[in-house]
């Protein structure tokens, strides 16, 4: 008898955005770390949210501050996110 083990090693590449534009009116062009880019319109979120702290980024120059930790958008340390894979669709 004879063991064969099919063994392929398949790497798991994790999404990530690589960078992001402020395009204007809650609008957001996101480049993903596998050449896709979206652009996400945050301001439907945004208008329809009764939380005050997600309402407060309806300031415009709050919602320009967003920054890229660990491959995703992220405001005011961890005060807004969002699913990586929901931004990668274009929708949230």
């Amino acid at each position: 008898m004879k063991i064969v083990e099919d063994y392929h090693d398949s790497q798991v590449v994790l999404l990530e955005i690589k960078s992001a534009k402020y395009i204007g009116d809650y609008a957001i062009r996101i480049f993903f770390n596998d050449g896709i880019n979206r652009l996400v319109d945050f301001k439907p979120f945004l208008e329809s949210s009764l939380h005050p702290a997600i309402r407060k980024y309806l300031d415009e120059v709050k919602f320009n501050q967003f920054k890229i930790i660990d491959g995703n958008l992220n405001w005011n340390d961890y005060d807004l996110i969002f699913p990586i894979d929901e931004l990668y669709e274009g929708k949230i």
